[in-house]
């Protein structure tokens, strides 16, 4: 069926209501859809009969499915020949694209780092699975409007439908995330295409570095840049070679938070991208200015005001001089006891406490076949990071789909330890459900003795432990999952930090 017979109006799968014609090249169409059954817009891309490179393209699409980096634009089907359609339906992303954040020019030099740092430690992720980007622009990177997050879009599709391959893939990528830094370190672009963004100056025969171009660019950011960004290695520079090694030289850089930014100027939609994106200008905020009231003038006093100030004047002496004879009565009687005086207990000294690291971490499903759950991901809850996480897998509903009575992530202290508290960050964007935190000598569900109960999960929760109980093994069990489907519709329970306390 030709692209040109799917109008608006189209529906697929009897689901994705097609609504706005976005972009239309080389035989794939993006379009702006409605997932009619979560009320959710969607971006859905359509194919032409014959399209050359189909098959690369749901491909890459069922991978990317696979991925569960949140940073990373969630792919939610991929079909071939339904009812004689093939197409793509993923994320629609409303934000800023990083060309809307550098229009009035660079950003932050710390901004600009975050933004890429949390790019590179998806793509990571996304190396690890096999799949390569190869097609970063600055319309690839978008701070959402939504939920304050990073996306990174069209991993995989994009190259796919623009038949881009390279051999040196991680290295491709690697030098991607360096220009994406260097734009936001400047507000020009390092590479040949014309992106809409001035083009980065050139000093013997090479890009000028971020520091030669914009002042105030710290030298370690132009030094990552320059590794990122220039595989001849100038100045003598190891270049990275892997987004994990950018990753990791970024990784002490704090992380990005809502900020004011300039009104972006319109931009065009991006050639060919795999996912939507609603480009959205954030309200500078108006600061409000408190008035504290005026004390009332004084009227002056007369002969009342001296009446009352030699009435106070007299008042005051009479006090102090009871107070000095009460003052010495109780120094002449300090060693006689005074009856019908309890003397103030002194308060003991608090508890001193230290936090456990733990010497393994694991999702946990006593239940399931391999008594795991999501393993691969269990050290996301213990890496200091806000912006990555263990999940579970997701379930139809709350009660984990009727298939088993919980999930959970345990931590493994090395040793046998008094437990004091036990802090679990569950999210910001999650509310209800309840979860447990167990403690035992044994890593087997009955001997873990349940010490605490959380209801209500979203957010940061602490257990402080009235008597300590002591274990080697500490469980955050979830007995119900929390109310929002977060993942297609499905429901899963997330904890995206994790602390042990003890004393010491």
């Amino acid at each position: 069926m030709s692209s040109s017979v799917v109008e608006p109006g189209t529906k697929l799968a009897e689901r994705f209501r097609l609504e706005d014609r976005v972009h239309e090249s080389d035989g794939a169409t993006l379009w702006k859809a409605i997932d009619e059954v979560l009320a959710r817009p969607v971006a859905v891309y359509t194919f032409d009969p014959g399209f050359p490179r189909l098959n690369e393209v749901i491909s890459a699409a069922r991978v990317a499915s696979r991925l569960t980096d949140p940073r990373l634009t969630q792919v939610f089907d991929a079909t071939t020949e339904d009812d004689g359609r093939s197409y793509v339906v993923s994320e629609w992303v409303s934000g800023e694209t990083l060309t809307d954040m550098v229009a009035a020019g660079p950003l932050e030099p710390e901004r600009a780092a975050a933004l890429v740092a949390e790019a590179a430690e998806a793509l990571a992720h996304a190396h690890e699975a096999g799949l390569a980007h190869l097609c970063l622009t600055p319309e690839h990177l978008v701070w959402t409007a939504a939920g304050s997050t990073v996306k990174v879009l069209g991993l995989g599709i994009d190259a796919a439908l623009m038949d881009v391959s390279n051999e040196e893939a991680a290295r491709a990528d690697t030098e991607g995330l360096g220009r994406l830094l260097y734009a936001g370190l400047t507000g020009h672009w390092a590479g040949e295409e014309d992106l809409g963004l001035p083009p980065a100056p050139m000093a013997d025969g090479h890009f000028c570095t971020p520091r030669q171009v914009t002042a105030g660019v710290p030298g370690y950011l132009d030094t990552i840049t320059c590794r990122a960004m220039l595989p001849e290695g100038k100045r003598g520079l190891t270049p990275f070679t892997t987004p994990a090694e950018l990753a990791e030289a970024l990784s002490s850089v704090p992380r990005p938070v809502p900020m004011p930014t300039p009104m972006p100027a319109p931009q065009p939609v991006s050639a060919l991208r795999s996912d939507g994106v609603d480009t959205v200008a954030p309200q500078r905020p108006v600061p409000q200015i408190q008035h504290r009231p005026t004390p009332p003038p004084s009227n002056g006093g007369g002969m009342l005001g001296k009446v009352a100030m030699t009435t106070i004047v007299l008042l005051v002496m009479a006090a102090v001089g009871v107070g000095a004879w009460t003052i010495g009565r109780s120094i002449g009687n300090a060693d006689t006891p005074t009856s019908g005086v309890t003397a103030t207990p002194t308060q003991a000294a608090p508890v001193a406490t230290r936090e456990v690291e733990p010497e393994s971490v694991t999702g946990f499903d006593p239940m399931g076949a391999d008594g795991e759950e999501r393993p691969e991901l269990a050290r996301n809850a213990v890496d200091g990071k806000p912006s990555t996480d263990w999940h579970s897998e997701s379930y139809a509903s709350v009660d984990f789909g009727n298939l088993k009575k919980g999930v959970g992530l345990l931590l493994d202290l090395g040793q046998s330890v008094p437990v004091k508290q036990v802090t679990v960050d569950f999210g910001s964007q999650t509310s209800g459900g309840t979860a447990e935190i167990r403690v035992g000598g044994s890593a087997d569900l009955n001997s873990l003795k349940a010490v605490h109960k959380f209801s209500g999960l979203g957010g940061k929760k602490t257990y402080n432990a009235d008597s300590t109980e002591k274990g080697r093994y500490v469980l955050v069990w979830f007995t119900r999952l929390p109310d929002q489907p977060t993942y297609q519709g499905m429901f899963r329970g997330s904890v995206f930090d994790v602390k042990v306390t003890t004393v010491k």
